[in-house]
């Protein structure tokens, strides 16, 4: 095993991008629920069973 400094330590960066694809995918899902709700409340429309 190498013993890693604490500068190059302090450098590694991960997983940044993928929380970012998550708040992403999260904003979208929002969006797009509320859409469905408000066209729900404006459009009412009856079951078709």
């Amino acid at each position: 095993m190498v013993k890693i400094e604490e500068e190059k330590l302090e450098k590694i960066k991960g997983g940044e991008g993928v929380s970012a694809v998550w708040i992403g995918i999260a904003v979208a899902s929002l969006i797009i629920f509320l859409s469905g709700v408000i066209e729900g409340l404006t459009n009412p429309e009856k079951c078709n069973v």
